[in-house]
Order: structure tokens, then sequence, then C-alpha cells
């Protein structure tokens, strides 16, 4: 089984369950998670380039939209 074959059969395996993945990926528990990394790097690139606050956090919140339910 080749990498074509692997990535082939994810793409079935989420089209099978992609209701399940959406309600997944829009609960409150991933609100919670998605939070936690989103905040996490976003004060990690605040570290590298203080500059870019403002941007930094315009990118984080985006981010956050796409996730959870919030």
């Amino acid at each position: 089984m080749g990498l074509d074959d692997i990535v082939n059969k994810g793409k079935d395996l989420y089209e099978q369950n992609k209701d399940k993945v959406d309600e997944a990926v829009h609960s409150e528990q991933a609100e919670g998670i998605s939070d936690k990394v989103l905040d996490g790097v976003a004060d990690f690139a605040k570290k590298l380039a203080p500059g870019a606050s403002e941007k930094i956090d315009d990118i984080r919140d985006a981010a956050d939209q796409s996730l959870g339910n919030e």
C-alpha cells in the first residue's frame, strides 16, 4: 500500500463521516481545545514578533471563527 492509497482511504473515510467530523469540529469541546491552542500559538508568535501583536490577534480570531461553536 502506497502513500496515495493511504491518502485516498483517508479521503473516503472523511466523505463517509463528513457530518460527524463537522459536528465534532464545531462542538463545545473543540472550542475549548482550539482556544487554548490558538492562545498558545498567538502568545509564542508575539514573543517572536512583538511589533505584530495586532495582526497576530486578527489571525488568531479568524482561525478561532472556523473552529468550535463560538
